[in-house]
């Protein structure tokens, strides 16, 4: 039996971000830290978006996804409402996070990346590790569930650009002063964007500390078929979908990376800009009568 998979709670946390609930009993039982699913807002045609698994609810059979409008992928995403059926959603995938006590981690999630680091981090303080979270945005409205990392966290540290909320500081500033009491962690998680993981790994550089990131780079299919997700990390080829999403940031080739994140720009305008068109034209259309 196909598995409808149902929007049962929609809350929007920010402006362009939101957070979902949806029926997917199979992806929430066997679902781990750090696996992603792929979803598709068209069966034939649709990009496929990949999106991290951040909380899951095995007794309702449901899992949560938290997105940010940028695309016209998750613009048509966001349209759907609590009642309403994502076309395709398929996981879990990628490999999970290797869990185990290994004294301190802490963890660093900047923006939206605060959203697949809380899975990492509840699995990790549930395997006896301290664990300290570091949340980092541009203003205070972009923080989201500080509350539920609070719950699972022996510190939380918040960073603001505008110092409207917590530090005004990035969140490599705070990470640097853990990284240097003693003891020091035994693991660093950095997530968020690409040229923030890069300045992580620098900061955790010196100090010695393990530090995982995981790569919000262009996936296609998620199978590894089509390697368009593909990095040098300790100058090997990896793909992001299948041997990651998280590698050791001390070996990634970050400048790589961003360039190819950066490759179809010009494309996903062009798609964005041809659907915003046809709204407003089904919007006169509409109006006329």
């Amino acid at each position: 039996m196909i598995e409808t998979h149902v929007i049962v709670r929609k809350k929007q946390l920010s402006p362009e971000v939101f957070e979902i609930e949806v029926k997917a009993a199979r992806i929430a039982e066997q679902r781990k830290p750090g696996q992603f699913i792929m979803l598709s807002m068209d069966v034939d045609l649709g990009e496929r978006i990949p999106l991290t698994i951040a909380d899951a609810d095995t007794a309702k059979g449901t899992i949560t996804l938290i997105y940010q409008r940028v695309g016209q992928g998750t613009r048509l995403l966001a349209q759907l409402g609590e009642g309403d059926a994502i076309p395709v959603l398929v996981g879990p995938l990628g490999t999970p996070t290797h869990i185990e006590k290994v004294g301190a981690v802490v963890g660093v999630g900047g923006g939206i990346g605060a959203a697949p680091l809380f899975p990492i981090m509840e699995g990790m303080k549930k395997a006896g590790n301290r664990v300290v979270t570091i949340l980092g945005a541009r203003t205070k409205e972009l923080i989201f569930w500080e509350d539920k990392f609070r719950a699972i966290s022996d510190e939380v540290i918040v960073c603001t650009d505008d110092g409207g909320y917590g530090r005004k500081a990035l969140v490599t500033e705070p990470l640097k002063e853990l990284c240097a009491r003693e003891p020091k962690p035994a693991l660093a998680v950095a997530i968020g964007p690409a040229i923030m993981m890069k300045f992580c790994a620098e900061a955790t550089r010196p100090f010695g500390v393990h530090t995982l990131v995981s790569l919000n780079a262009i996936m296609v299919d998620g199978t590894g078929m089509c390697g368009g997700c593909r990095v040098m990390v300790g100058g090997k080829v990896k793909f992001v979908c299948v041997d990651g999403p998280e590698f050791d940031g001390h070996l990634v080739d970050f400048d790589g990376l961003m360039k190819r994140q950066a490759a179809y720009k010009t494309q996903e305008r062009a798609a964005l800009d041809h659907a915003c068109n046809l709204d407003k034209m089904a919007a006169e259309k509409k109006a006329e009568g």
